[in-house]
């Protein structure tokens, strides 16, 4: 059913919806009968608890609507942080870095190595960087997959993947 199947997924998306409560609130959402700690735990784990603390009130903070006084690195953080709270074992990351600088990029990128360890994990990206370490790439144009393995298989084919990547990270 629908229910079983939304019960084992968590979703991180490119915008994070958030609600005009605390930190805290925000965050428990994912789990319910999640304690204090395991929201503290999944924030660091998440690379937001630093930040938190430096909130006027840490964890009891008012964001404001959808996280209004706060930066988008600080909201994906937040979103990553639900997630691992979730415990679900199938995971959709849809372009979840994409809006990101690339320090934010960085911690949420740390953060999600955290989040898809032993989880089905599924991906969109247009930025590379967030698919390298993925076990399978799948190449897709039109709503087609025109090209799909690891990411050795995909450069040694040398079609359009290969081309991405190779403008992705030229002189890199």
């Amino acid at each position: 059913s629908y229910d079983s199947l939304r019960k084992n997924i968590a979703y991180v998306g490119q915008d994070t919806f958030l609600f005009s409560q605390t930190v805290m609130q925000n965050l428990r959402l994912a789990r319910p009968t999640a304690s204090d700690d395991d929201i503290v735990e999944a924030a660091k784990m998440a690379h937001a608890d630093e930040f938190i603390q430096k909130l006027p009130a840490g964890y009891d903070t008012q964001i404001g609507e959808n996280g209004v006084f706060l930066s988008g690195g600080q909201r994906q953080r937040l979103a990553i942080a639900r997630a691992l709270l979730r415990r679900a074992s199938i995971l959709l990351l849809d372009e979840a870095t994409s809006a990101l600088d690339s320090h934010s990029e960085k911690l949420v990128r740390d953060a999600l190595e955290h989040l898809t360890k032993g989880v089905t994990t599924v991906v969109v990206a247009h930025r590379l960087s967030t698919i390298l370490q993925a076990d399978q790439i799948c190449y897709l144009e039109a709503g087609q997959v025109l090209e799909r393995g690891s990411l050795a298989q995909l450069l040694e084919l040398n079609g359009k993947f290969a081309a991405l990547y190779n403008s992705q990270f030229a002189g890199t």
